[in-house]
């Protein structure tokens, strides 16, 4: 396992509502969630095939949904959009789960009258949960965290009584794979170390040190499992911790990129991460193991670079999807000065041409306005947080940059949970 990534869908990040819901206020009055049961009436058996029903639900289930004006997005094919007549919906569709959200509650009760035809709906209430996420609102926006889940891995690991610490992950150079005493129990790491990932989608605070813990999946030791147990210590501590995502009223996107140059002793890789923030939300971050040796810690920047950047492009690409197109340039912040001179520089010298994909895909975005490459100092370098154990001080400041905090705000309308703000719907599917 090379490395661990954590995005939040840009639909749930903060970006600003459709004009419909920004005109009419009682659009916003709305927040329900629904259960579906469906009785689709088609032959799901084909012995050609070794899973024929998810797939021939599925497309039953885009064919219906086309008909009711949704277009599906070529950025995640999971996710449909409805735009008429200055109407908007969005419905985002997990396996048996669906979250729906409409500017007018007319346009959602609509969509779910239509859903009828096919579906048996069931109103389950003001979206709260989703795929084991709490979802709560409050006065700046939503607050996404996973406390129970974090509790029931405690409590599955024993350690549900274990003394707390500071961070996730010492400030020691990275552990060599033959380092210490092949554990005993390596099927109990492993399945710590993989529930451990579900939870980065919310806790982008632990990704470097979750990465690290994966990488020795195969084969863990003592001091691997000392690094495992560290992390649980860490949650412990902090279980309320989740996501703050805000409202941008003018969308734009910034990403900090960062790599740790060779700092893997059996291999001499690098790790790479950034993290992207849309306005004042982050909504994707990655702490990777990157797949060749580098030569020089600018080889090694401009490969993250190249890797945030094709993640940005991405984002861009959906935003349009949900009609929220972002005017301005992408800005993307790197500490290593040769690293942006090479983003500008069109001259190719010897010493680059091994990297020139990375470089071409870069000045290209560079060159029609899509990005700008800018250096920052080290010590605001907030993607420092995924490539390195850090500080207790350095850490904390980095964590609050990236919006992770225990969701102690006041909410709207001065209720602590779901204030109805938005028209949207939460389902569940299951094919008969």
């Amino acid at each position: 396992m090379d490395g661990d990534a954590g995005r939040i869908p840009a639909l749930c990040a903060g970006i600003s509502a459709p004009p419909a819901v920004q005109r009419d206020s009682s659009a916003a009055a709305s927040a329900r969630v629904f259960r579906l049961e469906v009785a689709c009436g088609l032959c799901l058996t084909n012995p050609a095939s070794p899973s024929p029903a998810p797939r021939a639900w599925f497309e039953r289930f885009v064919g219906h949904v086309a008909s009711l004006g949704f277009v599906q997005s070529k950025a995640d094919s999971s996710l449909f959009v409805y735009n008429r007549d200055g109407a908007t919906a969005y419905l985002l569709l997990y396996v048996d789960d669906m979250i729906l959200s409409a500017s007018t509650p007319n346009l959602l009760h609509r969509v779910i009258t239509r859903l009828h035809d096919t579906f048996a709906v069931k109103d389950m209430g003001p979206v709260r949960h989703f795929l084991g996420f709490n979802v709560r609102r409050n006065s700046e926006g939503f607050f996404l965290s996973q406390t129970q889940y974090a509790e029931e891995l405690l409590e599955h690991a024993g350690m549900a009584n274990c003394k707390p610490v500071t961070t996730p992950a010492d400030t020691k150079s990275k552990p060599s794979n033959a380092d210490g005493e092949l554990i005993t129990d390596a099927t109990s790491y492993r399945s710590i170390a993989g529930a451990l990932q579900y939870l980065t989608i919310s806790r982008p605070d632990i990704a470097y040190a979750v990465q690290q813990v994966c990488l020795h999946m195969h084969a863990p030791r003592d001091m691997h499992q000392t690094m495992l147990k560290r992390i649980m210590r860490y949650i412990k501590g902090t279980l309320r911790l989740g996501v703050q995502l805000r409202a941008a009223r003018t969308p734009t996107i910034t990403v900090y990129s960062d790599a740790d140059w060779a700092g893997y002793p059996d291999t001499r890789r690098s790790t790479s991460g950034f993290c992207v923030f849309l306005g004042n939300s982050l909504i994707s971050w990655s702490s990777k193991r990157q797949t060749t040796v580098s030569r020089s810690t600018a080889e090694a920047e401009y490969r993250a670079i190249a890797n945030a950047v094709a993640e940005c492009s991405w984002l861009r690409h959906l935003l349009g999807e949900l009609l929220c197109k972002v005017p301005s340039a992408t800005i993307a912040f790197c500490d290593n000065i040769s690293s942006v001179y090479m983003s500008r520089n069109p001259v190719h010298h010897r010493r680059t041409k091994h990297i020139e994909q990375d470089i071409h895909f870069v000045r290209e975005k560079v060159a029609i306005g899509e990005v700008r490459v800018m250096h920052v100092p080290s010590a605001r370098q907030i993607a420092d947080v995924f490539t390195n154990g850090l500080p207790s001080a350095l850490f904390f400041d980095f964590r609050d940059s990236l919006s992770v905090t225990d969701g102690d705000v006041e909410t709207a309308g001065g209720v602590n949970g779901n204030s109805s703000a938005t028209a949207s719907a939460c389902t569940r599917t299951t094919a008969s």
